[in-house]
């Protein structure tokens, strides 16, 4: 197998490290390894990532496997791949703006009206419009299809009632990605819609969740007589779940895809030699899995843009990629403290707010228990569990 670059690909990385060393500041090695990091003083960063995602979409550079009419290059999978690879050595913004481009987008370019993706794609290509979830509940986490979440027709409009929680972003999102039961008289998986939320809208209430690493980037959403036009719906009204299910698909191959695997690794192979660490047979074994999961994550990554690349979507082996990511970050985290001994449980460096924020990757996205039934069943072809009527 030859996974070097072809000629174009070569050509593109080069234009894409030529662009990115013009636009941005080269990332410290010692910057803070959280995914969810930027989220953190997203209040502070907010002006600097609008005009980030704005330079980025003026230079052709966001949104790169969108189609041309919409804002994007129309280009192959593995050049999101490669610009991925490369802006993980800059100082660059990217988080803020996944939610919309990397699961907000598709899901609009699969399903959309024409009128509808003129409204909002270009938009949050731009960095104009920030996006947020509004999946899951304080009773639908995992099992989503049992969300309660109301949205009661009158004439043109949806009367919606209910909550929401473990929204990222919300508390600054201009509109959101909403789920909602809109036929409570049919099967539960028949009867929910998928929505395009103004968050602004009279009736929202947003509160933000503290966290134990000091962050508060998740939310809990309130909904109280929200009016939403009808004309929102995206898809078709009661079909939300086979919207949805592009969404999540994007979702865990964007949560696969976030963390800087190499960063992470040359981070924490230096901790050990100025440590010392790297004298221990026991650390030099734990660095060694480390490294052997960074790489197999790189290939399984290698095989969900085959996928892409053969269908246009990514396949479900993306919940494998969600999964073995949380676990890479975890185990990174625990390595890193315990090479810094007792020193590792005190202050509130990186490692150690990495660590705090390791048990939000493995919910986010789908908790480990879903994402091995996922696998079970879609990957390994496992006889289903049994479902409610």
């Amino acid at each position: 197998m030859d996974l070097s670059d072809t000629p174009d690909e070569a050509a593109f990385r080069a234009e894409c490290r030529a662009w990115l060393e013009a636009s941005a500041e080269p990332r410290r090695l010692d910057a803070e390894y959280g995914v969810l990091s930027l989220f953190h003083s997203a209040g502070a960063d907010m002006v600097a990532a609008r005009a980030w995602q704005s330079r980025k979409a003026d230079g052709g550079w966001a949104g790169l496997t969108w189609p041309v009419e919409y804002g994007g290059r129309g280009a192959p999978p593995i050049h999101q791949v490669i610009f991925n690879q490369e802006v993980a050595d800059f100082d660059a913004p990217e988080v803020i703006f996944s939610i919309g481009v990397h699961m907000g987008g598709p899901t609009l370019i699969a399903h959309a009206t024409t009128e509808q993706k003129d409204q909002w794609l270009r938009r949050l290509l731009r960095g104009d419009d920030i996006w947020c979830q509004l999946f899951s509940e304080p009773d639908a986490g995992s099992d989503l299809a049992s969300l309660r979440t109301a949205a009661v027709r009158d004439g043109d409009v949806f009367v919606v009632n209910g909550q929401k929680v473990w929204s990222s972003g919300a508390h600054y999102a201009d509109w959101g990605m909403l789920l909602a039961r809109t036929d409570p008289d049919v099967p539960r998986h028949a009867g929910i819609s998928w929505i395009a939320l103004d968050m602004q809208s009279p009736g929202i209430t947003v509160r933000p969740l503290k966290q134990m690493n000091g962050g508060a980037h998740f939310n809990e959403v309130f909904f109280e007589d929200v009016r939403v036009p009808v004309a929102n719906v995206v898809g078709a009204i009661n079909d939300g779940w086979s919207v949805a299910s592009t969404t999540l698909l994007n979702e865990r191959l964007m949560a696969g895809n976030l963390l800087g695997q190499d960063d992470m690794v040359a981070s924490l192979i230096e901790l050990a030699r100025t440590t010392g660490a790297t004298k221990s047979p026991t650390v030099r074994d734990a660095l060694a899995r480390i490294v052997e999961a960074t790489h197999t994550l790189r290939y399984l990554n290698y095989r969900l843009v085959t996928a892409i690349s053969r269908t246009g979507f990514p396949s479900p082996e993306a919940a494998v990629a969600k999964l073995a990511t949380a676990r890479l970050f975890a185990d990174a985290a625990d390595l890193a403290l315990r090479i810094q001994g007792a020193a590792g449980t005190l202050g509130d460096g990186p490692w150690q707010l990495a660590r705090l924020e390791a048990p939000a990757l493995r919910l986010g996205g789908g908790t480990d228990e879903v994402l091995k039934n996922v696998i079970g069943e879609r990957v390994l072809g496992l006889p289903r569990e049994p479902r409610p009527s």
